[in-house]
């Protein structure tokens, strides 16, 4: 799935063709603006690679299986290699990207792991990261975890190749912490907090996410970009509240700051 599903899959194509590749098995992320899900189709159609969806009838003959961008328990009795946005054995669980931008964390990657009946909690491969200079919006470190999906699918591959063997390493348990799935409610603007956080929570959920959402007069709207401007003296500060205005962009009353909506659109 998503974007590092697909270039993986692209490089894969290219350096070892379609022999050593069974079959595709993928689904429509609702919670992304483009989730990939019609180029892989597109991909697969061109090479006549089989398909399923997730929820289709079928069943898989393979040694091993890789999974990126996956939410859903894999029924499998070989192999199954499990792509995870963080460097476990931290932000093990869901949304870990997200997760890991609104906590500010400075090395953000992805780990290869085997999978366990608990997840995330199985032998980890390979690991690889980034160094992360904020702000910065969620596309941009995506962008930037991209290709390492594609190194790392196909160095462990050449492993399988070469050895037929896996090499793994027990997580450290002492290091371990979870992270908790997000949903709607998670990516609604809370105007009480300060202008500088909210600015950076616009941009750690934006695109290709949905983005942060609020409320005008009742009907749900996505804030999809805001910017910090001067601070005002206001007596019955009332964080939510239009203040000022600046041509067609409304400026918002935070718990500390004022903030001025550059890009909103209807839900």
């Amino acid at each position: 799935m998503n974007k590092k599903g697909y270039i993986a899959l692209e490089h894969f194509i290219k350096k070892y063709g379609l022999e050593r590749i069974e079959c595709v098995i993928s689904t429509k992320d609702k919670g992304l603006v483009n989730d990939y899900s019609r180029q892989i189709n597109v991909l697969v159609l061109a090479h006549q690679i089989d398909f399923y969806e997730r929820d289709g009838n079928f069943k898989i003959n393979s040694n091993y299986i890789f999974a990126i961008g996956w939410r859903w328990l894999i029924p499998f009795k070989g192999k199954l290699i499990v792509f995870h946005d963080s460097l476990l054995p931290k932000y093990r669980g869901f949304a870990p990207l997200v997760n890991q931008l609104i906590n500010r964390e400075n090395k953000i990657g992805v780990t290869a792991l085997l999978a366990s009946k608990e997840y995330d909690r199985g032998d980890i491969i390979e690991q690889r990261y980034i160094s992360i200079s904020y702000p910065i919006k969620i596309e941009e470190v995506i962008n930037q975890l991209t290709p390492m999906y594609s190194e790392l699918v196909i160095k462990i591959y050449n492993n399988i190749r070469k050895v037929r063997e896996i090499k793994a390493y027990k997580q450290n348990e002492t290091e371990s912490s979870y992270s908790l799935w997000r949903d709607e409610d998670d990516y609604r603007i809370n105007w009480g907090k300060g202008s500088d956080e909210i600015k950076r929570f616009i941009a750690e959920v934006g695109y290709p996410y949905l983005g942060t959402s609020t409320l005008v007069e009742n009907k749900k709207v996505r804030v999809l970009e805001a910017e910090i401007v001067s601070d005002q003296v206001v007596k019955n500060r009332t964080p939510g509240k239009v203040i000022f205005s600046d041509g067609i962009y409304p400026i918002i009353v935070c718990g500390q700051g004022l903030l001025k909506v550059k890009n909103l659109i209807d839900d």
